[in-house]
């Protein structure tokens, strides 16, 4: 088995933005092209160009968005109950 090196913790904060942009950017561009162009070799050419716009617009996006929405989901939602208490 290969052993992978994972990252030190403190770089979840970009880490985490990175993958949900990367992921959430790929299904919703992928929709949004197919929607527009049909499953046509238009969509293979257009698609990348689309992802990597939407991409580059997501993840600064979500960079300066995550901690106020992290305030808002706190407000939201109770906090977990610890055991013993």
């Amino acid at each position: 088995m290969i052993a992978v090196r994972k990252l030190p913790a403190r770089y979840a904060p970009i880490v985490m933005p990175f993958v949900l942009s990367t992921l959430m950017t790929a299904v919703v561009s992928v929709i949004s092209t197919l929607r527009s162009l049909g499953p046509t070799p238009a969509f293979l050419a257009t698609w990348p160009g689309a992802w990597g716009l939407s991409w580059l617009v997501a993840f600064p996006t979500l960079l300066m968005v995550l901690p106020l929405v992290r305030r808002i989901v706190a407000c939201v939602v109770a906090a977990p109950s610890q055991p013993g208490r």
